[in-house]
């Protein structure tokens, strides 16, 4: 992604209740927004016209939420035309998905774990083909949460995520605090997980809260503050594979702006203590 967004560069989720706010000021230290195109297509008036008043002056990263690429069901090509349109429209080079699936005959409204194993490997490899030749652009697939693990098991979570990526010649999207979420819920190295994950494809990265519902099992809400081991993470993440752009989650109890920011700040900061060359620009 290096010729859509330098290294050491800092995003934002762009939600519809911070569009006031933004269109007063967009503060400097916010170099891209990143939005779930399944919230927008179609969308004309107001909300349209908003949208395209800010696609047209900074970068976009598009996410997607409901492609369910390891899903039993049929690969929604419908869903990706539309997709490619809206990318088009707004002229965003980058489309990420969840390396999960959320739909069997119908949503399911949550992110299942697809099967560790050698033939979804290759099943999945062959709907990002598919996916991609749709969208006629290289994707990149994000390492998901999840709380229960599938019921058949052949490789660990990192291994299949690389074979996965190396069979259909994928990028990765590597969201830090799921890597944690998941190292708590079933008890593995974050660190030795991060490591695993191949820095080539790192196209950028995700932060976020998350809540802690026991001692053992967090649940992946973006809607709380980040929390010090998640930081600590994200430092050894760019110690481990080098600063990548990194952007900040909120997708619930959001609060304003300015609040955002000293998190978005923060990223940035953790980002200069690894790429000199980089200085944040002043909220």
């Amino acid at each position: 992604m290096g010729e859509l967004l330098s290294r050491a560069s800092v995003g934002l989720g762009f939600r519809r209740e911070l569009i006031p706010e933004l269109k007063t000021h967009v503060p400097a230290a916010i170099d891209f927004f990143e939005i779930a195109p399944e919230n927008w297509i179609d969308f004309g008036g107001v909300a349209g016209r908003d949208l395209r008043s800010f696609t047209e002056r900074y970068p976009f990263v598009c996410h997607g939420l409901s492609l369910s690429i390891g899903s039993p069901a049929p690969l929604d090509e419908v869903l990706l035309h539309k997709i490619r349109q809206f990318l088009d429209q707004h002229r965003i080079p980058l489309y990420t998905e969840h390396l999960s699936y959320c739909s069997d005959d119908g949503h399911l409204y949550d992110l299942l774990p697809i099967p560790f194993t050698e033939e979804a490997v290759k099943y999945v490899a062959a709907r990002i083909h598919r996916a991609q030749d749709i969208l006629e652009r290289r994707i990149a697939l994000e390492n998901a949460s999840f709380y229960v693990r599938a019921p058949i098991t052949e490789m660990s979570e990192a291994d299949f995520i690389r074979a996965v990526l190396t069979e259909a010649d994928c990028d990765l999207h590597l969201d830090v605090n799921n890597v944690y979420v998941n190292s708590v819920n079933h008890a593995y190295d974050p660190i030795e997980f991060i490591r695993a994950m191949p820095t080539e494809r790192i196209v950028y990265m995700h932060m976020a809260g998350h809540y802690n519902e026991a001692e053992n099992l967090i649940i992946d809400t973006h809607g709380a503050d980040i929390i010090d081991p998640v930081w600590s993470l994200l430092d050894q993440t760019y110690r481990i594979h080098g600063v990548a752009p990194t952007l900040l989650e909120r997708d619930f109890n959001i609060p304003p702006l300015h609040e955002l920011m000293r998190e978005v700040d923060r990223i940035g900061l953790i980002q200069s203590r690894h790429d000199t060359s980089h200085v944040r620009a002043a909220s």
